[in-house]
């Protein structure tokens, strides 16, 4: 009787083990089902996670700032296309306000942010104090103390970022920080190491001018470029670059070069002959006149645009200040004989023009041929102390729309509302230089 029940029970394991392979092969020749939910999903991807930002002003129809916006109220258009806000941070007082960020990202290497200041003391503001003593005269050095003296006292405050570094000699590098007494220690040691014209006019000349010359804006650009390069890491703030120089020409007294260079020194430096005294000429036939120095112009701009477009990227804004204030004359003692007064003002007007330049492609503004640097830094002040700071993800992903058209709006009326309007993506060069740097 126990085997029976044995067999039994052996019997009905085997139907049951046989009847579920039957039903695994039956499910394995069917198709399998997923719910429709599940089949009309499509993976996305973003081909470019780069947080565009953009500074905005927006004050009402009596100039003051209008602080109570809120993400609902902006509409940001990228070449007419709306894009989603991503993030708002509002900076009032030079304080920020009411932030509404996306997701952090680890800041890179390059750039030493000071440790964070207690909660009260949360700075809005950015400061790189840019100190170009390659293009302002030793004479011009208490003039320029005296200017650092009063950014020290108005533009810069308590719990404010800056950072400070110079261009020459004068050996300036102090990395972000919130100490005051850094600033004004700092102050003592500026010293103006420009080119006179005199140093100009009788210096080594070649193709594309005054070598000395080229050489010394080379350096100033590719510092700023350094520092634009640093500002870039910083997100979510507005950065000003206060830019202080004399301004930048690259084909200054051409005449009275030329003058120079055939007549100094017994003619050694002549630029109308060859060493052994023949005649140089063009193709075209005649003496050779200065016509290879008009690519010093070229220069110049490329210079002045490639900083620029950066700067853009990088929301920082340039605010140039020209330590000589109000230009009356060339100084006494400076080949008088020699300088043609022409080409002195066709100099300064350059120079202050290359100023200029750089401030108003990046939203800020120049303080040239004016004493009154107070009221400049209260504007500056102003300018920096209220803002907003909007942040999108393009919903353009064509890398050859390499320049990007930008348009906010705000849904109330009777606003003055002010913001860059058009940037540009990285390019190739940028980004090997800052991989060298």
């Amino acid at each position: 009787m126990p085997n029976l029940m044995l067999r039994v029970g052996l019997r009905h394991i085997v139907v049951l083990v046989v009847c579920g392979l039957a039903n695994q092969a039956v499910a394995l020749q069917q198709p399998t089902q997923f719910p429709p939910s599940t089949q009309e999903q499509v993976p996305t991807f973003r081909a470019d996670v780069t947080l565009i930002t953009n500074d905005v002003i927006v004050r009402s129809n009596d100039g003051q700032f209008v602080s109570d916006l809120v993400k609902e109220d902006f509409e940001i258009f990228e070449d007419g296309i709306k894009q989603e806000i991503a993030s708002l941070v509002l900076i009032h007082g030079g304080r920020a306000f009411n932030l509404q960020l996306p997701p952090s990202t680890p800041v890179q290497e390059g750039i030493i942010l000071p440790s964070a200041q207690p909660r009260s003391d949360t700075a809005g503001r950015v400061f790189v104090l840019f100190i170009d003593d390659l293009h302002m005269e030793a004479d011009s050095t208490p003039r320029i103390r005296d200017l650092f003296k009063r950014i020290s006292k108005n533009l810069v405050h308590e719990g404010d970022m800056f950072s400070m570094i110079s261009s020459g000699p004068s050996s300036i590098n102090i990395n972000f920080t919130y100490d005051r007494k850094l600033l004004d220690a700092a102050i003592g040691k500026i010293m103006g190491n420009g080119m006179t014209p005199t140093d100009v006019i009788t210096g080594m000349q070649g193709s594309r001018g005054p070598s000395e010359l080229l050489y010394r804006s080379n350096v100033a650009f590719a510092t700023a470029r350094k520092i634009v390069n640093n500002l870039s890491q910083i997100q979510h703030r507005r950065k000003a670059v206060i830019w202080v120089s004399a301004g930048y020409d690259l084909n200054p007294f051409e005449g009275s070069r030329w003058e120079a260079a055939n007549t100094l020194f017994e003619g050694r430096f002549r630029l109308d002959r060859d060493q052994d005294g023949n005649p140089l000429t063009t193709p075209g036939g005649g003496i050779m006149s200065q016509s290879n120095l008009e690519f010093s112009t070229l220069d110049l701009s490329n210079q002045l645009n490639r900083l620029s477009v950066m700067a853009n990227r990088a929301n920082a804004t340039f605010y140039t200040l020209d330590p000589r204030g109000l230009v009356a004359g060339v100084d006494i003692g400076e080949m008088s004989g020699q300088l043609n007064m022409t080409e002195w003002w066709d100099f300064v007007r350059r120079s202050q023009d290359s100023l200029r330049t750089l401030a108003e492609a990046t939203g800020g503004i120049a303080v040239v041929n004016k004493n009154d640097f107070d009221a400049a830094l209260k504007r500056i002040d102003a300018e920096t102390s209220d803002y907003y700071v909007l942040g999108y993800y393009s919903t353009n992903t064509d890398p050859r729309a390499w320049r990007r058209r930008l348009s906010i709006d705000v849904m109330r009326d009777d606003l003055d509302v002010w913001s860059r309007t058009a940037y540009e993506l990285r390019d190739t060069d940028d980004a090997i230089e800052t991989s060298q740097q």
